[in-house]
Formats: C-alpha cells, structure tokens, sequence
C-alpha cells in the first residue's frame, strides 16, 4: 500500500476513500457474499484508521444493492451525532434514535442510528421494527454492552469494528460472540504510508504496588486517586512536562476527577494555560472548553477517560498518561488521540506514568491480534504483574540533571545486587544504604569544587534516593510508610554528614590532589 499525494489531503468529500479502506471493503463484502444472514463478523482497524468512513460505506452500498435497512449502533451519544453526521455526507438519509426521538416516521428511513442502552429500553417496549434490519453495525464493538441485544437480530449480519479485538470483560471474550476477525492496517504501515504520525514515547517509572485492582480488571479509581494525588506525583507529573512537552498542546489522561483537579490547580500554579474537563461538564461547558482548546497553541487538557473515544483535535502534539490502567485497549485510545497527522506533523510526544508502555510495549508494534482473538486469556496472562514490572526498573537520570554529574563515567547503582552480595557474605543489610551513601557522595564529588558544591549536587538526587529506598525496602521486605518515609530522610542526612566529613578525602583519591582553599 502506498499513500498517492491526492489521497494525502485532507478528505473533503464523504466518499473520498483511501486505498487501504477500500480493501477492507472489499474483503468485508466478500464475507457478506460468502456467510450466512447471521453471520457476525468483526474488523480490526487502529484510532485514526477511518473506522467510520469505512463503515459508512459499507451502509451506502447495502441499502443500494439491498431489500433491507441498516442499523448503527454506538455506546455513547456524541459518538450517535458524529456517525449519524459522516453517514449524512456519504448520502445515507438516517435516523438517531436517542431517548427524545419520535419513532412515528420511521418507515421513512432505511438507516438508524442509536445507543445502546436507548435501543435496549425501545426493543424492550417494542417501539422499534427490526424486521427488516439485515445490517448490523456495532461501533467500538469490544465494550460488553452490545452483546445483550444479540438476541434482537438473530437473523441479521453483524459487523463489530473496533482498534482492539480484546473484550473489556475477560468473562466474556470476543471469540464467544464473532465468528470470524478480518485484521486491517497496522499503525506501522499507517505510518509509513503517512495516515498517521509516530509516537515518541516518554516513561517514568512509578511504584504502582499500592494500586488495587478492581471487580472490572482495572485499577480502582480511589486507589489510583490516592497515589496520583501525592504531592511527589504531582511534581514528578509537572517535571515530565516541562522536560518533554512545554509548549505543546497536551492532553493529560487521569483516573479520577480529584485528580485532574490537583493536575488542574498544580498546572495553573506554575502558570501553564490549563482547563479541567470531566463527565459533570454541561454541553455547554465542553463545548466552550474543547473550542479553548483548539484555538489557543500550548493549551493543557486534563480529563478523565471522557475524551478516549469520539475526539478528535489533530493539533494534539503531545499526550501524558497520568494513570495506570491494566487495559490495552484504553492504552491504545488514549494515545491514539495524538495520532492525527497535519501537514507539519509527523510525530507526537507520548510520556507515561503508569508503566503502561513497561506493560504493554511500545504503541503500534505488530501484536498478533488473530491470536488476542482467538486466545485472550493467553494474552492477559503474559501481562507482568506490577511486582515484575518495577523489579526490572533502573533509575535513569533525567538529561539535564545527567549534565551536572558529566563528569562521572556511570552514576547508576545497583541497590538489588548489592543487598544480594551483602547476604552472601554475611553481612548486615545495612551496608547496602552505607555503599549507596558512598557512592552518591563519590559522584557528588566528582562533579564539584568544594563541599558546598556538593551538598548542592546532593540535593538534586531526591529521585534516585527515593528509588534506592524503594528497592531496598522490598529487598528487606519491609515497606511500612512511616520507615519508608523515615529512612528516606535519614538517607539524605547520612550523605550530607558524609559528604562534609569526607569531602578532602574522597576529593584527592579521585583527583590526585587536595581541594583548592
């Protein structure tokens, strides 16, 4: 597949097709042509893809080649009006059926478009017909509450379409409810073929350990809640930003309203353009916000879980993932919201702090989604658990605070190794803090011409204090938050007081020669 330059502009017409979507159109009718009336079939493209286009389409050839009416079926009412607008420009006359429609001119319409639940409640009361519906089509088919209408159209094709064939409830997998997947373009060869821009992926380790998971399979919002909302998160949160996305438009993806709100008012009191958008917004409100944000250059959003599907601002350039989530599919909906390429935008930043790329890999590598399909059990139980994730973590220095220790040749210390060496010797545990002491004061040192040149230094290691604590504390097993947090500042004293015993020492055993008076 390669991409021509008129296929490149922007789509100004409905029926405008890229050749990619007009292969999956037809390998979508082959299967129509060859299976029975109900036969359910499910299509795999990533965010930016053209999911709609393609499945407006698919609508407009139906009911032209077709006896039979179309339904669309979708999980939320924004995502009703924009599929209902795009099949509008592909020339299919439809109908939205939410919760206010009236239903007495619907002989009038061989399209509808509805809700989930809205058509659930209209099935249920018996105020639709469906007797004549032979297309299905369920948007963002991986979420559970479509399978309970099933039983409405035993006789009708359905056609799921979704970024990840992976069912959001492990008790009920998409293989239970689709007969076949039909896999479409990859991100990778929607990259290359310029659909889409590449991610330049940004991660910072986070003790996750503390986070509880929940009867959903993802992390619980009070336990996400209370970690996020730490002041120590807050700040590592604005310092990702300042390091790697300033001055760029961002969205922030959080898991709880209480912390998009710290986000909110930490953002707004460094004095960076920001604006807090949740479910509880008016229309109004989101519309004014969304409108802010497209309009003003380095604006900051920060959300919850709202704008994962549905929204679509090619002028995000950068995206921060302020949650863990156990979720593959909301990994890849909330970096897909910065994927939407512009003529001077090839690439957007992405900067993790919730280990998510550790637990999933880097956003568009090949995932064998046939076999997700087939086997997500085998899937999820690959996933490392968060105890395996961060036992693999080693601190790494941000850039400019490496600058200040360039001198050092390594400044890395290996706490798990030295606790496992000073066990095999006989000796106490405490050791392991005293070689760390050592060894942050000998780089301390090192970079610098006088103690207080030191002690300076020494106070920026706050991050890698914190992490060799951490590590210690699990290699001893005792992980209380008052020690934890005692020892983190004796920590800190220990090296000051050693750096101002030593400093003369340590000073001419690195350079030869005493410190200059």
């Amino acid at each position: 597949m390669s991409a021509t330059k008129a296929e490149l502009e922007e789509r100004k017409e409905g029926k405008d097709l890229y050749s990619y979507q007009k292969g999956a159109i037809d390998k979508i009718f082959k299967a129509f042509e060859e299976s029975p009336d109900d036969y359910h079939l499910l299509y795999q493209l990533p965010t930016g893809g053209g999911k709609t286009v393609i499945f407006s389409e698919i609508v407009r050839q139906y009911l032209k080649h077709h006896k039979k009416k179309v339904l669309v079926m979708t999980h939320r009412i924004e995502l009703c009006r924009q599929t209902s607008k795009v099949l509008t420009e592909f020339g299919v006359h439809n109908k939205v059926v939410d919760s206010k429609a009236d239903l007495s001119d619907q002989a009038d319409y061989s399209c509808f478009v509805a809700m989930v639940e809205t058509l659930n409640n209209r099935l249920n009361d018996d105020k639709l017909d469906i007797s004549d519906i032979g297309l299905v089509i369920i948007d963002e088919a991986h979420y559970n509450s479509f399978t309970k209408l099933f039983k409405f159209f035993s006789q009708s094709f359905i056609l799921g379409v979704t970024a990840t064939p992976l069912s959001s409830s492990i008790e009920l997998p998409m293989t239970d409810n689709y007969d076949e997947l039909i896999v479409g373009e990859s991100i990778e060869s929607l990259i290359e073929n310029g659909f889409l821009a590449r991610a330049e992926m940004f991660t910072y380790n986070v003790g996750l350990t503390s986070l509880v998971v929940g009867a959903n399979g993802d992390y619980t919002v009070k336990s996400s809640e209370d970690l996020y909302t730490d002041n120590d998160m807050l700040s590592k949160l604005l310092q990702a930003y300042e390091e790697r996305s300033k001055g760029k438009k961002t969205l922030i993806f959080n898991n709880g309203i209480n912390t998009s709100l710290h986000v909110y008012d930490t953002f707004r009191r460094a004095g960076y353009p920001i604006a807090h958008l949740d479910n509880t917004n008016s229309k109004k409100e989101r519309a004014m916000i969304l409108k802010w944000f497209k309009n003003t250059p380095d604006a900051i959003l920060t959300s919850v879980s709202i704008l994962t599907t549905g929204f679509d601002e090619p002028t995000v350039d950068s995206i921060i993932l302020n949650r863990a989530t156990k979720s593959l599919t909301l990994y890849y909906q909330m970096i897909g919201r910065g994927s939407r390429i512009l003529k001077n935008k090839k690439t957007f930043s992405v900067i993790d702090l919730g280990n998510n790329f550790h637990r999933f890999g880097p956003w568009g590598e090949d995932l064998d989604w046939q076999r997700i399909f087939k086997s997500p059990t085998y899937y999820l139980d690959s996933i490392l658990s968060d105890e395996d994730l961060e036992s693999n973590f080693r601190y790494e220095m941000p850039d400019d605070l490496r600058a200040e220790f360039s001198k050092s040749k390594d400044v890395y210390f290996d706490i798990q190794k030295t606790y496992v060496d000073s066990i095999r010797n006989g000796e106490s545990s405490k050791v392991v803090l005293e070689r760390s002491i050592e060894q942050h004061a000998k780089i301390c040192i090192e970079n610098s011409e006088d103690v207080y040149d030191a002690i300076a230094l020494a106070k920026m290691l706050g991050d890698d204090i914190d992490f060799r604590i951490q590590r210690y504390t699990k290699c001893i097993s005792k992980s209380t938050y008052n020690f934890v947090d005692w020892l983190k500042g004796d920590y800190r004293k220990k090296l000051n007081s050693y750096l101002r015993s030593n400093f003369d020492e340590v000073f001419e055993e690195i350079h030869g020669f005493p410190p200059e008076d």
